[in-house]
């Protein structure tokens, strides 16, 4: 399994964790470019994570997609080595209220 993989597989275990519901867009000639690995609807928030792992870093494309998610209301973030622990913290602080 690749860095990456290994990160994503780590991300899902703490989305299944807090019950979200979540999918991998899978790219292609009609997607549409720089969208996040992961979409998730955490208790209807839109999540959009993006996962990297070691040296990569999310591209320009990536990051103008997370702040059109953040701009219409959603939360989005690139998780990678510097915030995957307390990714399960983050995700809990946004989530809404019940």
């Amino acid at each position: 399994m690749t860095p990456e993989g290994k990160q994503k597989a780590r991300v899902k275990k703490i989305l299944d964790e807090l019950g979200c519901y979540y999918f991998f867009p899978i790219g292609g000639q009609y997607s549409a470019r720089g969208v996040p690995d992961i979409i998730v609807c955490l208790d209807g928030l839109f999540v959009g994570l993006e996962i990297k792992a070691g040296k990569n870093k999310a591209t320009a494309l990536q990051l103008r997609e997370i702040e059109r998610i953040k701009s219409a209301g959603g939360f989005a973030l690139v998780v990678d080595d510097s915030n995957i622990d307390e990714l399960k913290s983050i995700l809990e602080g946004v989530r809404p209220c019940q």
